[in-house]
């Protein structure tokens, strides 16, 4: 069971100790997108996104091995990473559901490679499929970066404490 001392600091050796103290860690919030087997669009909402390596250029996102689309993305030659800006929190929501037709109300087109890329992103990764690798419950996703687009007149939407958030500038 979890500790507790005083405010609120807390320590422990149980998942949901684990869990509260990971999600301490303010990440930004991305959907990763490709083109399933039948050329349809598929994606999910990610938040464990990092660069592994500038030469070559390498970034990775873990997809939980059993969110609907997790086939898809690790099948697929191509996908995107849309870093999402905080105008696009309902797209953050609709694609960590598991609504039928994620698409449906998007703004989107084909990238280069032809994966998904949702119109107003911050900014987005394009990637070649360079590597998968078991991570547990998750795949670890390594993409090679073909092309990276952005916008720095917007604001990135953030997740801190299990709840979206902005940044704040003095």
């Amino acid at each position: 069971m979890a500790e507790t001392t005083k405010g609120e600091y807390r320590s422990g050796h149980d998942p949901r100790t684990l869990r509260d103290a990971l999600g301490c860690f303010a990440t930004g919030v991305t959907v990763v997108t490709c083109v399933d087997e039948d050329e349809r669009p598929a994606g999910l909402t990610v938040n464990s996104f990092t660069s592994v390596s500038l030469d070559p250029p390498l970034l990775l996102v873990c997809l939980h091995k059993m969110a609907a689309s997790a086939g898809a993305l690790t099948n697929a030659s191509h996908f995107a990473i849309n870093v999402l800006q905080t105008q696009q929190q309902p797209a953050s929501i609709t694609f960590a559901t598991r609504v039928e037709d994620r698409f449906g109300n998007m703004a989107w087109s084909c990238g280069e490679a032809g994966a998904p890329i949702l119109e107003e992103s911050l900014c987005v990764f394009e990637c070649e499929r360079f590597a998968v690798y078991d991570g547990g419950d998750h795949h670890i996703l390594v993409g090679k970066v073909v092309k990276a687009s952005f916008d720095a007149s917007v604001d990135p939407l953030l997740y801190f404490r299990g709840r979206y958030r902005r940044l704040h500038f003095d």
